[in-house]
């Protein structure tokens, strides 16, 4: 176990220099001047030249990538030329909207997307598969963006069903303590104030749900429909074993291996998928930010979010690998059987 362990974690570290080395090239291949930039549009050619050597980049490029992982070593993302602050704390300000926005999305996802493939795999051919699956297809296709500019025109702006932007209304924002909105109502004990939270929280959360449903629901209802058809689904049922017990406990759980992968590493999807539907929805998440820092050429902004984001598909895949070690016996067998 131990040599599995640290085999994966060497993996995980070998993929983020591997992201690191992505994020620097793209830095060097994106178009504009970055000491201009952060000089100022009306800089002289001698203050923009003092900029570069502030910023490192009159070194060659060789020392730059060695200087960068240095920086990246010691958890220095750079400064924002914008906001002219650490970009590690510019992150730690909006990641935990994000993150609840991507909790909630996938708390959602669960519950839509679990009843939806149970319910068409044991009725596969019927008309309650047949409509599943045009949910499942409309779901996935479509586009995240357009989907969440609909909901809140339809569900936020016509009907005012859900508020429209932001993550709380006009004076119910929580004391700010750990970033996150609904904990921070919690702890001060405020019912209304977590409800507020949730409620501004819910339209985009759906609206970033819809294809990971369809992707999730599909998955189960292919596993599930495997799973019916085996030798030990069909003597139980032979034997008498009421049909949804047989389904609910025995096809469903032997279908969980790949759906716990795939939702696993939705996380990290999700956060990438952000981007427009916070925009959308005007909350202030790393989408909002990556957003702002392109519009506004922030070019170290725009390098630390893209790392951040690989950062966070990489440490999901090491999770959920070590996860499927720990709960499912037959990957748990075959790993440690190959790393023996």
């Amino acid at each position: 176990m131990t040599r599995f362990l640290l085999r994966r974690i060497g993996l995980a570290l070998l993929s983020l220099w591997g992201v690191a080395t992505i994020v620097f090239l793209i830095s060097k291949l994106i178009p504009g001047d970055v000491a201009r930039v952060a000089a100022g549009r009306l800089a002289t050619p001698e203050q923009v030249a003092h900029m570069k050597q502030v910023l490192g980049l009159d070194q060659p490029v060789i020392i730059q990538y060695f200087q960068y992982l240095g920086r990246l070593l010691h958890g220095d993302l750079g400064t924002s030329i914008i906001t002219h602050q650490n970009v590690v704390s510019d992150l730690a300000a909006v990641l935990p909207t994000t993150i609840e926005l991507v909790a909630l999305g996938m708390l959602i996802t669960v519950v839509l997307a679990a009843p939806l493939g149970v319910i068409a795999a044991a009725n596969e051919g019927r008309a309650a598969d047949v409509a599943g699956r045009i949910i499942m297809v409309l779901a996935g296709g479509v586009p995240v963006f357009w989907l969440a500019i609909m909901m809140r025109w339809v569900l936020g702006s016509l009907l005012g069903w859900f508020p429209i932007s932001g993550t709380n209304s006009v004076g119910m924002a929580p004391p700010d303590v750990t970033g996150f909105t609904i904990i921070d109502s919690l702890l001060f004990g405020d019912i209304g104030n977590v409800a507020d939270s949730i409620g501004h929280l819910i339209l985009p959360a759906l609206a970033l749900s819809a294809p990971f449903v369809a992707t999730l629901a599909r998955i189960i209802r292919s596993n599930m429909m495997t799973a019916l058809k085996s030798d030990y689904i069909t003597f139980a049922i032979s034997k008498g074993a009421p049909r949804r017990r047989v389904v609910l406990r025995h096809a469903l759980r032997s279908s969980l291996g790949s759906v716990l992968t795939i939702f696993g590493m939705q996380f990290g999807w999700m956060i990438s998928a952000a981007v427009l539907v916070e925009a959308v929805f005007g909350l202030p998440g790393i989408g909002s930010y990556l957003y702002q820092a392109i519009f506004n050429q922030d070019t170290f902004s725009v390098l630390a979010s893209v790392f951040v984001i690989g950062a966070v598909f990489v440490i999901t895949a090491l999770v959920v690998d070590l996860l499927q070690i720990v709960l499912d016996p037959r990957v748990r067998h075959a790993q440690l059987g190959a790393a023996a």
